[in-house]
């Protein structure tokens, strides 16, 4: 009888030393799950924005092979015609190599303009968490900084008026337009295609979605003033209504999408235009 009794006590302990190593193993895993998700998110949010600038890079490269094809053309055809047009070669080749240099200037301005939007990108959104990712698009297109914010998180319901859940995010993004005070930023409100609700105490004096577009818009930029000391000089406010969909307004996801508010942010075009203007002196 002793015997059975302690057969049956090892065999237990056993089972429990077992139980105990897989739930440890377990929670191991689990962990390492989530770091390798946290990783996998990363890397993603990195080589989409990497994909955006050697698109960017490839449309300058691909306009700078078509103006030296048209340069060297030109060369072509005044070195067949040089006796009977009496073109002086000499001058040609020095203006070739002048829009070469001024070629090489305009890509060295286009690489920094494109590093200081991939650097912004990076920068917002690292700080953003991830639900708050889940509601916040952000892309880089011709050298330009979108960042798209669902009107439920920006809004309180059926009205132009910001929520309180609406700060954090905010605050985040003021923060990245407070360090680039080169760059000017455009509010873009933009709806669905459905009629406001004139009669809703909320849409007091909104005739349309013009209306409410534009005052969204005119919300975020007086938030970002009043709460975050953005630069009034910096803003711009604008609404487009439902005139510039994304997606269908067919179904609830497409509405969904199209209800949203765009904060677009580019370098001011007058200090690129300087830039530019600033061609190289000839050597």
């Amino acid at each position: 009888m002793k015997k059975k009794v302690l057969m049956l006590t090892l065999i237990a302990g056993t089972l429990l030393v077992s139980s105990c190593a897989s739930k440890k193993e377990l929670l191991n895993c689990q962990t390492e799950n989530k770091e390798l998700s946290s990783n996998y998110q990363d890397s993603k949010e990195q080589l989409a924005a990497t994909k955006a600038r050697v698109a960017s890079l490839e449309d300058q490269l691909a306009q700078q092979k078509r103006d030296y094809a048209s340069l060297q053309g030109s060369l072509d055809k005044s070195l067949t015609n040089a006796n009977s047009n009496n073109i002086n070669i000499s001058k040609l080749v020095d203006q070739i190599n002048e829009s070469n240099r001024y070629i090489r200037h305009l890509v060295e301005v286009k690489s920094k303009s494109d590093s200081l939007n991939l650097v912004l990108t990076n920068n917002l959104t690292r700080s953003l968490s991830k639900d708050e990712m889940k509601e916040v698009d952000v892309q880089v297109l011709k050298g330009v900084v979108y960042i798209s914010l669902a009107d439920n998180m920006l809004y309180k319901s059926g009205s132009y008026e910001i929520n309180d859940r609406a700060a954090e995010t905010l605050s985040k993004i003021a923060k990245i337009i407070m360090d680039y005070k080169d760059y000017d930023v455009l509010i873009e409100g933009n709806t669905d295609n459905v009629a406001v609700n004139t009669m809703a105490p909320s849409m007091k004096n909104i005739r349309n979605n013009w209306d409410l577009s534009a005052l969204r818009a005119s919300s975020v930029v007086q938030y970002l003033q009043d709460h975050y000391g953005v630069d009034p000089k910096r803003l711009t406010a604008g609404g487009r209504g439902e005139f510039n969909p994304i997606a269908t307004n067919d179904t609830e996801i497409g509405k969904q999408r199209n209800r949203r508010t765009q904060i677009i942010i580019t370098p001011k075009l007058d200090q690129f235009m300087d830039l530019i203007d600033k061609a190289p002196e000839e050597k």
